[in-house]
């Protein structure tokens, strides 16, 4: 048995530390300038959009998929970035110039924006993410901003995997306008998929995912889905040859017994 390392704090304080001592929730980063690190949830939630996004009549090679990756958006400002949760690129190489993996994604390198962009939703980042947070003089313009006006996404996703709301934004005319969903899902049809809610077992974890599917509602599976699946599929027909090879010899069985009612050796048949 694995023993456990108990942390021990360096004063005893009158009560215990649980009880006393800041929270994971109230625990800033180091750095003042930084609202907080990606949290468990965000580590888990982002793969499986990673894994199930598979745009239509696209070559998968020619998609490639960002998760907090700094993104750098204006070559006069070369040091200015947003990092998103999440976001997908399409007509670009899956590997940067067809050979490496990126360290970053840089606007003026690559020359194409995302086509849409997910950041999911944390107490520190709401504001900026919904845009409600002003861009102040000689600082970098805030994500909105960037992602509106200079990116130009198309689609902008706000996910929030604690009330599992989720708010897309579609650009018209240059603005974005909160886009209807449907069925609880948002349609994004120059892909054919929609994203929407999942209630299910992820990673060993049952909740609520933000999950890609089929226009018509299909759930994309993820690569190990896709193998339970077959395994299972696998099984299904490894039982149902048993089944038909079962019947058959009891077809055998009967037939045999009826030609010896007849008087006549099955044996002597063959």
């Amino acid at each position: 048995m694995i023993e456990k390392t108990r942390f021990l704090p360096q004063t005893d304080p009158p009560l215990s530390p649980r009880q006393t001592l800041p929270t994971m929730y109230d625990l800033p980063s180091e750095d003042p300038e930084e609202p907080g690190l990606p949290d468990e949830y965000h580590c888990y939630q982002s793969p499986l959009l990673r894994h199930t996004f598979r745009p239509v009549n696209v070559d998968l090679d020619e998609v490639f998929v960002g998760i907090d990756l700094n993104l750098y958006y204006d070559w006069q400002h070369s040091n200015w970035y947003k990092l998103p949760d999440w976001f997908a690129v399409l007509g670009v190489s899956r590997l940067y110039e067809g050979e490496n993996l990126r360290l970053s994604y840089v606007m003026w390198q690559e020359q194409v924006s995302p086509f849409v962009i997910v950041e999911l939703l944390s107490s520190s980042t709401a504001d900026e993410d919904l845009g409600r947070t002003v861009s102040q003089a000689g600082r970098p313009p805030t994500k909105w901003y960037v992602y509106e006006q200079i990116l130009r996404v198309p689609y902008y996703v706000v996910f929030s995997g604690t009330t599992n709301e989720i708010l897309g934004f579609r650009l018209v005319a240059g603005v974005y306008e909160q886009a209807e969903l449907i069925g609880g899902c948002l349609p994004i049809p120059q892909l054919g998929l929609s994203l929407g809610l999942w209630q299910g077992i992820y990673e060993k974890i049952d909740r609520t995912w933000l999950r890609w599917f089929t226009l018509e509602g299909e759930l994309i599976l993820t690569p190990q889905e896709e193998s339970e699946q077959q395994a299972v599929q696998a099984q299904q027909r490894a039982a149902e040859d048993q089944q038909r090879a079962a019947e058959s010899e009891q077809r055998a069985q009967r037939l045999a017994a009826k030609l010896r009612e007849l008087n006549i050796d099955p044996d002597e048949l063959h």
